[in-house]
Parts: structure tokens; C-alpha cells; sequence
């Protein structure tokens, strides 16, 4: 009996998981490890090599590919990015729901397979009418069937919706109600944290290429170097969950991001196309993005600190402002945005899996790679409404130009009035003369 007890009562790590772990989660069937399916041609050229080092070389390469595909796209242009993006969507809630398939074994669950995709539609529709009725409100209104889908988007949005909810409670049945609410929570958790963030990343994109391109560099930067730093340098363990983090990777991957986003804000910010927002040109019916770049994208001159200036011998310096904002982005991509792959992590964990599917070889799935970038883009959209937008004259006046003659005749004399009790409506009209 003692040695039945002391057999229990030991911990033996195994890939990082204990076997007290393992008995808590004993419930929870294990997903089949995919099998590897690195190119042939790699296997071969780096056959001589450590299983360590074929795997720093194998993702080396293709992350160069990755890098070097996502210059392509950006030369694209928007709507191209974001026609990618969707198709990222879409890949991610596809490994996620497959995950929840392959764990609770509900492939023959009524309906539940088709439900699943019917509400990423469902959500799809919603977010997207939304996007195009704010950032296209003219071409919307000029388009009798755009204008009608616009007017009751939210309505047929939650009749869809409704829909599907209808569905799901038609399909329980008896002897599956947990397993089918275990589905049905899997699905609309998915949504929350995939659709509604990858949203967030349309949202940033026509707010400026900038604000896209930047953060997911800065994320991308942040993983390379931290990974370099942690393979050549690391020696203490950062957290349990990533057992092959470092702190050496960690604070070698924040100083690199903070370098890397000042000097690429500092490039891109003295183009147009970068800098200015997607907009639809009723003139050449298409839409660009050309605008006079605000304050925030030109060079301005800032006073040094006293410490800097005696180390450096200059009383100021010229930077964007934009460069000032990327150090915040920057920070957030170092500190905060790989907590959104430790997340990943536990979750990989908590069903036993390695990746969450094998798509990129030695990189796992496209959610493995995207798992930080969905954290970042939510903290940007946020840190875009919260400190850089202001009002948009242009959508005031299209909102207006949609309003009836009566309408816009007494927002005319209510701003006549204000500006002369103002002040500012005789100098204007003298200015005028």
C-alpha cells in the first residue's frame, strides 16, 4: 500500500505535462498528431542535420516565403489584403472547429457540421455589411440594392442569425444535449475571438495600410527575434506553458521590435499610399487611397532630453509623429501580444496537440502564426478610436447629403446661427468679399 501511494503520489514531467495533469485531463480524448509533411527537398538537403537545427532551418526558409508573400500582397493593394485576410478567417475557425470535432467526436451530430459554417456566415455578413456601410457610405447610397441591404442590414443580419439558432434547438437530441451545447458554445467562442478580431483588422486597414502593415510587422519582428535570441542565448525558461521561452528571447525580442517599428514607421510614413485611408472615388468610380497626409505623417522637430543631448551632442531630432505611436505598438507586440500565444499554448495543451494543424511545416497552422496578431489588432483598433481619430468631415457631409432638403435646410440655418453667434460667419463672408 505505501508503495501504491508513493507510485500516486509522484510527478514525473512528460513533454511538460505532469501526471497529475494528465489524470485531471484524462476526459478529454487526445486529437490525432498530424503526420509531418515538411517538403521532401528539405528533408533531403538538411538530412545531416540535429532534429534542433533542421527545425531552425526549416522555419527560417519558410518564414522567409511567409515574409516574401506578404510583400506581394501588400503591392496588391487593400481590397486584396483584404480579401486575405477574410480567407485567413476562415482557415483559422476551420483548424479551431476541427479541433472541437476531433475531441468531442461529433461529426455525426445532427445538422452541427453545417450549423457551424452557416454562422460564420451569419457573422460574416453582419460585420462586413456594417464595414462597407460606414467606409462606403456614397456608393452604398448611390446603389438602389446596396442602399435597401444597407437601410435593413441589422434586420436581415438577425433573422440570419435567428435562423440558425432556430436550427440548432430543432437538431438536440436526447442522448447528445451536453456534447451539442459543448458545440454550440465551441462555435460562438470561435467566432468571438477569430471573426470579430480579424473584423477589427479590416477596420485598421482602411484606416491606412499603415496601420495594418506596422502592427502585424512589429508581431512578426517580435517572434523572429525572440526566437533567434532564445535559440543562440536562451537559458532561463519565461513560462510554463511555452516550456521554449526564454527570457533572454523575450527581452532580446522587445528591444529589436522597438528599433524595428521606429525605422519602419519612418520609411513608410512619407508615402500617400500607406498613410492615407481607403475611400470610393465617385469621380472615377474606383476605389484609392490619395489624400493630403495629415500632421500625424510629417516631420516635425522634438526637443531632446537633457541625458540624450548630452550623449548624442543634438538639441533635437525630426521624426513622424507616427513614430512616437509606434513605440506603443511596438511595446504591445513585445509585452503583451505573446501573451496571446501563450494562450494558444494552454489551449494546445489542454487537448494534447502540438499544433492546431500542419498546414506551414515547422510552423504548424495558420492560427499558430495568427494567434498574436488577432490580440494586436483589437489593442489597435482601440488605441486608433481612443487617441487618433477625430471627426471625419467627409462622412459628416455624406451623411448629410442622405438626410431630405428639409433636413439638410435646418442643420444649414442651426450652423449659420452658431457660426455667427461665433463669430466666425462675418469674417468668413469679409474673407469672401
Amino acid at each position: 500500500f505505501p508503495g501504491k501511494m508513493c507510485r500516486l503520489c509522484s510527478v514525473v514531467e512528460k513533454d511538460g505535462v505532469s501526471d497529475n495533469e494528465s489524470k485531471v485531463d484524462s476526459g478529454v480524448p487526445e486529437v490525432p498528431v498530424p503526420p509531418d509533411d515538411t517538403p521532401e527537398v528539405l528533408n533531403k538537403a538538411l538530412s545531416g542535420l540535429s532534429s534542433r537545427w533542421k527545425n531552425w532551418w526549416v522555419r527560417g526558409i519558410l518564414t522567409l516565403a511567409m515574409i516574401s508573400f506578404f510583400f506581394f500582397i501588400i503591392y496588391l493593394g487593400p481590397m486584396v489584403l483584404m480579401m486575405i485576410v477574410l480567407c485567413v478567417q476562415i482557415k483559422c475557425f476551420h483548424e479551431i472547429i476541427t479541433i472541437g470535432y476531433s475531441v468531442y467526436h461529433s461529426y455525426h451530430l445532427p445538422w452541427f457540421r453545417t450549423l457551424s459554417w452557416y454562422f460564420l456566415l451569419c457573422v460574416n455578413y453582419f460585420f462586413y455589411g456594417e464595414t462597407v456601410t460606414d467606409y462606403f457610405f456614397t456608393l452604398v447610397q448611390r446603389e438602389e440594392p446596396l442602399r435597401i441591404l444597407s437601410k435593413y442590414h441589422r434586420f436581415i443580419s438577425f433573422a440570419l442569425y435567428l435562423t440558425g439558432f432556430c436550427m440548432f434547438v430543432l437538431s438536440l437530441v436526447k442522448k447528445h444535449y451536453r456534447l451539442q451545447f459543448y458545440m454550440f458554445g465551441w462555435t460562438h467562442v470561435t467566432l468571438l475571438i477569430v471573426v470579430t478580431q480579424s473584423h477589427l483588422i479590416i477596420h485598421n486597414l482602411f484606416e491606412g495600410m499603415i496601420w495594418f502593415i506596422v502592427p502585424i510587422s512589429c508581431v512578426i519582428c517580435n517572434d523572429i527575434m525572440a526566437y533567434m535570441f532564445g535559440f543562440f542565448f536562451g537559458r532561463t525558461p519565461l513560462i510554463k506553458l511555452s516550456p521554449k521561452k526564454t527570457w533572454e528571447g523575450f527581452i532580446g525580442g522587445f528591444f529589436s521590435t522597438i528599433v524595428f517599428g521606429i525605422m519602419l514607421s519612418y520609411v513608410m510614413a512619407g508615402y500617400r499610399c500607406f498613410v492615407c485611408p481607403v475611400e470610393f472615388n465617385n469621380d472615377s468610380n474606383s476605389f484609392q487611397v490619395d489624400c493630403e497626409p495629415s500632421d500625424l505623417f510629417q516631420l516635425q522637430d522634438y526637443a531632446l532630453p537633457s541625458v540624450l543631448e548630452s550623449v548624442t551632442g543634438w538639441t533635437t531630432v525630426r521624426l513622424y509623429p507616427f513614430q512616437i505611436h509606434s513605440i506603443a505598438l511596438s511595446t504591445f507586440a513585445s509585452i503583451v501580444g505573446p501573451f496571446g500565444g501563450f494562450f494558444a499554448s494552454g489551449f494546445k495543451r489542454a487537448f494534447k496537440i502540438k499544433d492546431f494543424a500542419n498546414t506551414i511545416p515547422g510552423h504548424g497552422g495558420i492560427m499558430d502564426r495568427f494567434d498574436c496578431q488577432y490580440l494586436m489588432a483589437t489593442f489597435v483598433n482601440v488605441y486608433i478610436a481612443s487617441f487618433i481619430r477625430g471627426p471625419n468631415p467627409s462622412k459628416v457631409i455624406q451623411q448629410l447629403l442622405a438626410l431630405r432638403a428639409d433636413q439638410q435646410l435646418h442643420i444649414f440655418n442651426s450652423l449659420k446661427a452658431h457660426l455667427i453667434e461665433k463669430g466666425l460667419l462675418p469674417a468668413l463672408e469679409e474673407a469672401a468679399a
